[in-house]
């Protein structure tokens, strides 16, 4: 609490900055007071977010951490896959496991909650399968904690909302074209268009060829994103999207390099050795189409439905390396390939009512929903257990070029074949109980089912819960708001408790205190919050079966992991031309030590740009994350070693990633932009989320030249 405590002088000492700059500036007219705030809103302070409870409120005034990476911020940096985005974000942390999916982690939790502008967006496994690109998208928000009012079912760590891009009053039309490292280009067109009175429609292409300093890897990326609205009527919108994404990998990883010999000491690989062979590949394809109805009542009251449908496939041929090598010899590794496919299709359909209403003389707001989504997906796996090359004896990694014969897959068949079932209604409402004080409070029913089963192992789970959510908001001084917020959320399990009844769900409970300003005239947004989140009943194996069978193993609920820290975020306009967004997150965790390990606790991200007054046109910036050191343990050593016993653990020290960027305007319509990722050329291993780990991207560059209409 004393850096909560900190944080809070801090913001109070802006707050008096931020009153001297206003009382210098009294005499400034209203038109210059708008120009400015149309200059800050294009840049990288968001004022209001609506995924933390459909309503759209000013960011200041959710009793919540929100992070938004705006348009801007994208474009400034090249942020064209939601990796680079979240590596951008306040607290959230990128494990990159392999080169075509990704875990993210928040609190020391999984991030499971995503939604698309607002709504819910189901995943099988909870993680991004050859990522997301930025380029239908206009923003990201991130809600940081448990958000079991919007989501419900899942980790107490995050929210990540996409809010997808929609057409304009008007018309335009923007082009860019990208040249990079190993030969990467890119090819982006984005417009929209008012047909008439009644239609609108915005669409999007982008062609992604990106070639990698990993020994074999490339990715070809397309995505189609059409966007048409309509005006049937003065007070009623419907609206239909499509989008479209295909990403051809070739060369990707399945795991990754191991990461100390069989004597324990660390293997130190070249950046660009990968475990890949030269056959392999993966597919992902998604189509997602979005219907949407809104009607304005009155002024008061509003009606949203959304249905969504998302079909997921991938098509995959896999080689994945295991083993440990001989620090002398680098023999001892084994190859294991496998044929994946992997088909999901989900169905969500979103309805709510929004409005505002008058109660003891005072104005308050309110939202009543319901949410049924359905998922299903069946994957499946074969391998090669016939012709000897399913499971190849590997040379040293150091020489290895990936030339292995491709098996025959049709052995071993296996796979999974579920089916996931959500229903929930939900309320919030928006209380003003004084001058300055709001109460947000509501809670979401859920009913949750699942069928199916999985690689041999049932699925088969069931769970309704109510999640409750409470937050304060207490506005201190004009520009000052302090705030408290509870909420939960619930993970169904499968686990068989002595009863043989399914164990009741996880629960997770999220609490914050905080305070957040609004600075210099609102241009920019400073808070800072202290949390303690934790999980109860997470299935631990019953001491009474620890030497029973797999099948017949019992469970019980006990403590899971809990977290609790510190978050300090600022974004705005700082000084004129000056756009910058800060994050810190500063948190413990404890109930699993090798959570703890391997998962930074301190994070440090920072974007800023500056448009330089003395040459017009023209702006620089950096953006930089920083972390802190973390580790894995991996064993111990084997008989036949001096040191035989010992505890083999891998760490990565703490590290930051620096990147640059400057970016001249030549007029209205043309300008070049010039980016450098990792300019220090840090070697650093991406995640140790797995017992196996691969080095981040060497020192590269790209050239964007961008036209607008």
């Amino acid at each position: 609490m004393n850096k909560s405590t900190l944080a809070t002088a801090v913001l109070l000492a802006l707050v008096s900055a931020s009153h001297a700059v206003a009382e210098e500036n009294q005499s400034t007219d209203q038109a210059e007071r708008i120009e400015v705030r149309g200059s800050y809103i294009k840049g990288y302070n968001a004022h209001s977010a609506s995924g933390a409870s459909k309503l759209e409120l000013p960011i200041v005034e959710i009793p919540q951490s929100v992070t938004v990476i705006t348009a801007q911020q994208i474009e400034d940096f090249r942020l064209t896959d939601i990796n680079d985005v979240l590596h951008a974000a306040t607290g959230i942390h990128v494990e990159s496991i392999e080169t075509d999916r990704t875990y993210y982690t928040a609190r020391g939790f999984d991030v499971t909650n995503f939604q698309i502008d607002g709504v819910g967006l189901p995943l099988a496994y909870g993680n991004n399968q050859a990522g997301d690109d930025t380029v239908i998208y206009d923003r990201i928000e991130v809600i940081s904690g448990a958000n079991g009012l919007m989501t419900g079912v899942g980790n107490p760590s995050a929210t990540v909302n996409y809010i997808r891009k929609r057409p304009g009053q008007d018309s335009n039309l923007a082009m860019a074209g990208t040249y990079g490292s190993w030969g990467s280009t890119r090819v982006e067109v984005d417009g929209y268009t008012q047909i008439n009175d009644t239609f609108a429609v915005r669409a999007v292409a982008a062609a992604d060829n990106a070639e990698s300093y990993l020994d074999r890897y490339s990715t070809d990326k397309y995505i189609g994103y059409v966007f048409l609205q309509a005006n049937i009527s003065e007070n009623t919108e419907l609206s239909i999207s499509h989008a479209y994404t295909r990403n051809d990998a070739e060369g990707n990883l399945w795991g990754a390099l191991p990461l100390y010999y069989t004597d324990g000491s660390a293997t130190n690989y070249a950046r660009e050795t990968s475990t890949s062979a030269n056959w392999s590949n993966w597919e992902v394809t998604r189509n997602n189409t979005v219907v949407e109805l809104a009607h304005q009542f009155n002024n008061q009251w509003n009606l949203r439905a959304t249905y969504s449908h998302r079909d997921h496939d991938e098509d995959s041929e896999l080689f994945y390396v295991y083993g440990t090598p001989d620090s002398e010899t680098e023999l001892g590794l084994f190859g294991y390939a496998s044929e994946y496919v992997n088909d999901e299709s989900s169905d969500l359909f979103d309805i709510y009512v929004a409005g505002d209403f008058g109660l003891f003389g005072r104005d308050h707001e309110v939202v009543i929903g319901a949410t049924y989504d359905t998922m299903e997906w069946q994957s499946r796996s074969l391998y090669d257990y016939t012709t000897g090359n399913g499971f190849p004896v590997m040379p040293d990694l150091n020489t290895w070029n990936g030339d292995t014969p491709k098996p025959v897959f049709a052995d071993g068949e296996t796979g999974a074949d579920v089916e996931q079932t959500q229903k929930a209604v939900y309320a919030t409402a928006r209380f003003e109980l004084a001058d300055g004080l709001h109460l947000t409070t509501g809670g979401r029913y859920n009913d949750w089912e699942v069928d199916g089963v999985s690689y041999d192992v049932s699925q088969d789970a069931n769970a309704d819960e109510f999640i409750p959510y409470l937050g304060l908001i207490y506005r201190v001084l004009p520009d000052v708001v302090a705030y408290a917020s509870y909420t939960e959320t619930f993970v169904s399990q499968t686990e068989l408790g002595i009863d043989d009844k399914t164990l009741d769900p996880i629960t997770g409970e999220s609490k914050e205190i905080g305070v957040k300003a609004e600075l210099f005239g609102g241009r920019l947004l400073a808070s800072a919050a202290y949390f303690d989140i934790e999980q109860t009943n997470v299935a631990v194996v019953h001491p009474d079966y620890e030497d029973a069978p797999p099948t017949e193993v019992r469970y019980r609920g006990a403590d899971g992991i809990s977290s609790d820290g510190f978050e300090f975020h600022l974004a705005g306009e700082v000084v004129e031309g000056l756009n910058m967004s800060v994050g810190y997150t500063d948190f413990s965790i404890s109930g699993d030590d090798m959570v703890a390990d391997y998962t930074p606790e301190k994070l440090f991200k920072l974007s800023a740009v500056y448009d330089v007054p003395m040459i017009e046109g023209f702006s620089f910036g950096g953006n930089m994350r920083w972390q802190d050191d973390i580790s894995r343990v991996q064993g111990v050593v084997g008989e036949g070693f001096a040191n035989a016993g010992e505890e083999i653990v891998t760490k990565q020290s703490s590290y930051a990633i620096v990147d640059l960027m400057a970016r001249y305007q030549f007029n209205d319509k043309i300008s070049l932009a010039f980016n450098v990722y990792n300019v220090t050329d840090e070697k650093y291993l991406n995640s140790l989320y797995w017992a196996q780990g691969y080095y981040g991207a060497p020192a590269n560059y790209s050239a964007t030249l961008m036209w607008k209409l």
